[in-house]
């Protein structure tokens, strides 16, 4: 082990920066942020540094620095860009055995400034002892998309009742595993999905029942379009710790594959005409399972309140008395438009968007079709490959001319995605000649326009269609 990592309190306490460029700018924050008082010494600042020396708060020296710079001062850093300035300043530092960070020169110091992940009061350093403060970067970058943002409620709470659970628990050994319950179960994920009053409150009924009873919960997860680069911090942590996996058909295998490896996995996958388990089924599935004890996590495509049907599992959730939390996912038309360079909106083209099923709940369609035929705006079908002709023929039915712009994009966001331009007119008869492999969305409108000038995602599917 090359350094020590050590927590410094430096709340209240004297700090020197050297410096007032760029790096003392960030420097100068990080120190504030944890509590310290800043001396700062430089001939000259950035404009965020005066603008924090105007607030208040701070020493200034304008000048060059000098050994009387460090009197009374607890940890020193040098941000200037003069190296034998910076070694000055080093030299003298530890002379008085003061801790002194060079920045960009691990060896010329006695300390280094490791990369940060701050969730208050927990907070994490990683460092590669200066060799490589990118790779420092990368890898804080990989666990802050693993530590959700509220881990510092979370010990803020457990802080709250150490003494009441040592008072519970005189083992240590029982209390580690109390502690460990309770941090892998109801209580941080009422925290994390921000109950924080039900959170303190199941603690307490733990407390008082000598353990944490290990309830069942519903995580209704929306998977994005396909891409599993588009998935949430959340639905990624919690799709890795359930037990059980309940997906549909819109379901990516790239997005299937993130879920936990030993999860029990149940297809329950729904198709126009063709729904392997009905929704009431799927709605009684999700609390039978729940109330086994089981996390569940019901993966859907896309969002799961855009056309997801997820208010009507939650409802029977709610009715059941099973606790749940919603993840948001990006819609199946957000991700779709994006990946096929086709704005939704554009100040050219069009000043609204407007979303809208294929079929309803009795396979009609039965849709507003004059206030989906106005002119200057997106319509995006979801489900609408089979009623392709009929939203074509309904479309210029009721005004929209037969040149109007129409997109059908399969399977988007994935290495199978293809898109198929062309117009009202012309689509129903052009899609006849090729494989459409679903899922798909279609979109309606003059910002279909763009997608050859926009268009910068080029999926396999698409390069060997093209030869």
């Amino acid at each position: 082990m090359d350094f020590l990592p050590i927590f410094m309190n430096m709340r209240g306490r004297l700090a020197l920066v050297v410096g007032g460029g760029e790096v003392a700018t960030r420097k100068v924050a990080l120190l504030r942020e944890a509590g310290a008082k800043v001396r700062l010494v430089s001939p000259d600042l950035s404009s965020a540094l005066r603008d924090q020396f105007a607030a208040g708060g701070m020493e200034y020296r304008a000048g060059s620095f000098s050994e009387a710079d460090l009197d009374g001062v607890s940890l020193v850093i040098a941000a200037t860009d003069n190296t034998e300035v910076n070694a000055e300043v080093a030299r003298l530092a530890d002379a008085r055995a003061l801790p002194v960070n060079v920045v960009d020169n691990a060896e010329a110091g006695n300390f280094i400034m490791p990369s940060i992940i701050d969730r208050s009061p927990v907070q994490i350093a990683v460092s590669t002892g200066g060799s490589s403060p990118v790779l420092a970067r990368l890898l804080r970058a990989h666990l802050e998309s693993t530590i959700p943002s509220t881990y510092g409620r979370l010990a803020q709470l457990v802080e709250r009742f150490r003494d009441a659970v040592k008072t519970r628990f005189g083992d240590v050994n029982a209390r580690r595993k109390f502690w460990e319950s309770i941090l892998q179960g109801e209580v941080a994920e009422l925290i994390f999905s921000g109950k924080h009053d039900d959170a303190e409150s199941s603690l307490e009924k733990a407390i008082a029942a000598g353990g944490a009873e290990h309830a069942g919960e519903v995580y209704l997860v929306g998977g994005g379009p396909g891409d599993p680069d588009l998935l949430t911090f959340r639905a990624l942590r919690l799709m890795q710790q359930a037990d059980v996996i309940v997906y549909d058909r819109l379901i990516s295998a790239e997005v299937l594959d993130m879920c936990r490896r030993d999860a029990h996995r149940i297809y329950v996958g729904k198709e126009r005409d063709n729904h392997s388990v009905p929704q009431d089924q799927i709605n009684q599935l999700l609390v039978d399972l729940a109330k086994e004890g089981k996390r569940v996590c019901r993966l859907k495509g896309g969002d799961p309140f855009v056309f997801g049907r997820g208010g009507e599992e939650i409802d029977t959730l709610t009715a059941n008395g099973v606790n749940f939390q919603v993840v948001p996912g990006i819609t199946a038309a957000l991700g779709t438009a994006a990946y096929a360079g086709i704005p939704l909106t554009h100040r050219d083209y069009s000043q609204a968007a407007v979303f809208v099923t294929g079929h309803l709940k009795d396979n009609t369609m039965n849709l507003n079709w004059p206030a989906l035929a106005q002119p200057n705006q997106t319509v995006v079908f979801y489900m609408g490959l089979k009623g392709l002709p009929v939203i074509c023929a309904k479309l210029m039915e009721h005004g929209l001319p037969a040149e109007t712009p129409i997109a059908l994009v399969q399977q988007a966001t994935t290495p199978r995605q293809r898109v198929f331009t062309g117009t009202l007119g012309g689509m129903p008869e052009q899609i006849q000649k090729v494989e459409i492999k679903p899922p798909t969305l279609i979109i309606v409108g003059n910002v279909v326009k763009l997608h050859d000038k926009l268009k910068w995602f080029v999926s396999p599917a698409e390069e060997a269609a093209q030869g």
